[in-house]
């Protein structure tokens, strides 16, 4: 479960991390009280859950609180990235000098926590790493042991900080990791972590990401893990009771069962695709499913070609073939269209494809082939 940043600022004050001050608005009224209370230039903020909002327009600055007031008025009931602004966070313009990145995560192949420094923030970790790759300190944490703060400042020693800025640093790295042991986090990132010409280090933004199997530890958060957090193709999908993920690929999967679909990823990726979504339609998915999966995909603007690939053990094939076709019959829009149908009622469920002129394919690396080669022609 994702939290908002100004959900996770609120966590991060109680743990003593530095936040700039500010409060959410509703209304384009409050955001102008809260402005005018503050009597300073601030920056407002969407409240989405999803990165990359300075770079799309989800941050813009104002002066006065009539600016703030007109500002909030343009942002809130927008669509950003997919997503219904319901929020804004109107805090303080922090005069930046130097933006930094300090984060704690899972490293799932290493089954451990993994504290990450960097001396560059302010974009995605992965481009730093990618591209300064000398600007990153990374310490896995055994669980038996833990992460203590001299452990902190060994990283961020290494990173050339001393002094008042290393041991200001590794404290709020240090918390950093409290918070994702006592949240049980997949993830707790301050990116960027800002040094304000005053000589403040203040969290300029904040994530948290909580393990949902973990919540019923947290009930405080059970209660707001709800469809607003999601994408409206997620809520209809979870509504729907699928399994699905948004990626940032325009081949649409489809599969009935998490290792099959994540199988037929790889595939898409190994024969040079990107996949768009995973989308689990489970084991035992009826033809309602089927459909409502495939028109989830088909009204995706994204998505250049749907891939499906189902192996008939619970799921009877004929009953895929039919939810299929229903789904063709309800929507206007076509896609090109990828099957791959083999198992359960197998033969019965090609002849109803067939007969609507729909060829499924029996080997799943035939399919994910002609799936990326009709993506390529989809231009």
């Amino acid at each position: 479960m994702k939290l908002f940043e100004y959900e996770a600022k609120e966590i991060f004050k109680k743990y003593g991390i530095p936040v700039p001050e500010g409060q959410v608005a509703f209304s384009p009224s409050e955001a102008r009280e809260i402005t005018a209370k503050m009597n300073k230039p601030v920056a407002i903020k969407v409240q989405v859950l999803v990165g990359g909002r300075g770079k799309a327009g989800g941050i813009r600055f104002a002066t006065t609180p009539e600016e703030a007031e007109k500002i909030t008025t343009d942002l809130l009931g927008a669509t950003f990235k997919g997503l219904k602004v319901n929020a804004v966070l109107v805090e303080e313009k922090l005069p930046i000098t130097q933006e930094l990145y300090l984060g704690i995560t899972v490293d799932r192949s290493a089954k451990k926590l993994v504290a990450i420094a960097s001396a560059k923030g302010g974009v995605d970790i992965e481009e730093i790493a990618r591209e300064h790759p000398s600007l990153i300190v990374k310490e896995y944490i055994d669980p038996l042991v833990g992460f203590f703060p001299f452990m902190a400042r060994q990283m961020l020693k290494n990173l050339g900080f001393k002094g008042k800025m290393l041991t200001n640093m590794a404290q709020i790295l240090k918390k950093l990791y409290d918070i994702a042991i006592d949240y049980d986090a997949e993830l707790v990132e301050i990116n960027p972590l800002v040094l304000t010409e005053d000589g403040r280090l203040i969290a300029a933004d904040a994530k948290l990401n909580i393990d949902s199997d973990a919540l019923f530890r947290h009930p405080e958060l059970k209660s707001r893990a709800t469809l607003h957090e999601l994408s409206p193709i997620e809520a209809e999908a979870k509504s729907a009771g699928l399994a699905y993920v948004e990626l940032d690929g325009d081949i649409g999967i489809i599969g009935n069962g998490a290792g099959l679909v994540m199988t037929t990823l790889d595939l898409v990726k190994m024969y040079g695709g990107a996949p768009a979504n995973f989308l689990d339609v489970g084991g035992g998915a009826e033809e309602q499913a089927i459909a409502t999966a495939l028109r989830i995909l088909i009204n995706n603007p994204k998505v250049k070609v749907i891939l499906v690939n189902i192996f008939g053990g619970i799921t009877r094939c004929d009953v895929v073939a039919r939810g299929i076709i229903s789904a063709l019959k309800s929507i206007e829009k076509r896609k090109p269209m990828i099957i791959r149908l083999i198992g359960t009622n197998e033969e019965e469920g090609r002849a109803i494809l067939q007969r609507e002129g729909i060829i499924a394919l029996s080997s799943m690396e035939e399919a994910a082939k002609a799936a990326v080669e009709a993506a390529k022609r989809e231009v």
